[in-house]
């Protein structure tokens, strides 16, 4: 069973479809899921991938969109999963 935990992250490479997670200390696994906010936003995403401190996210198909796409810039986020 997984074990909550929040731990604020840097994003890049924001798209529709997901983002990659920068500065990941907590041990998490390919397949599992995490809830994302990003200020008031929040939003569950699948992870696609972990590696040495970072990893990739997929948006999933029934979670809003918590970023603005358009903005394509670093944001400080907090994740539990």
């Amino acid at each position: 069973m997984a074990r909550p935990f929040e731990e604020v992250v840097r994003v890049k490479n924001v798209s529709l479809s997901g983002a990659v997670l920068l500065g990941v200390h907590a041990k998490i696994c390919a397949g599992g899921l995490l809830d994302v906010q990003h200020g008031s936003q929040s939003a569950r995403f699948r992870i696609a991938w972990a590696s040495s401190g970072e990893a990739g996210i997929e948006a999933l198909p029934s979670e809003p969109c918590i970023w603005d796409v358009a903005a394509r810039k670093t944001f400080d986020m907090v994740g539990a999963g």
